[in-house]
């Protein structure tokens, strides 16, 4: 009787930034395009919408007239980068990513979607904060 392993999975979170798109890439060129058809990974590629309420940041009156105009472009932005995403994958060969937007900020997101997919590795890119600007 043969036993088969479920791979483990990798997270990658994504936003529209330059540096998530160059995470993503460098993940899919040493971990996945170099090994054809079995990549030592199952791939979840993952981007966190933020609500429209916490984009905007502001309340009182005609706060709520300005909502629904925030989240359509957070949607639009959503989709470019799940686009982006699945595109990139195609062009390495990556044809099983599993891709998901999850509304909510990202830190929560991230460590949800690690916990949910038993993820052995997240990669995020870096914003090149340095130490000073991380707390």
């Amino acid at each position: 009787m043969a036993t088969t392993t479920e791979k483990q999975a990798m997270v990658v979170g994504i936003d529209d930034s330059d540096h998530s798109t160059y995470a993503l890439q460098w993940i899919l060129d040493h971990f996945f395009a170099s090994f054809a058809s079995n990549p030592p990974f199952k791939l979840v590629i993952v981007h966190a919408k933020p609500t429209a309420s916490s984009a905007v940041g502001l309340a009182g009156p005609g706060a709520a007239d300005v909502l629904p105009y925030v989240d359509a472009d957070l949607r639009k932005i959503a989709a470019r980068v799940v686009e982006k995403a699945k595109e990139l994958c195609l062009s390495k060969s990556v044809h099983d990513a599993v891709v998901e937007v999850v509304e909510g900020d990202a830190r929560n997101v991230l460590c949800d979607a690690v916990e949910k997919h038993h993820a052995s590795v997240l990669a995020v890119g870096s914003h090149g904060y340095g130490a000073i600007k991380r707390y």
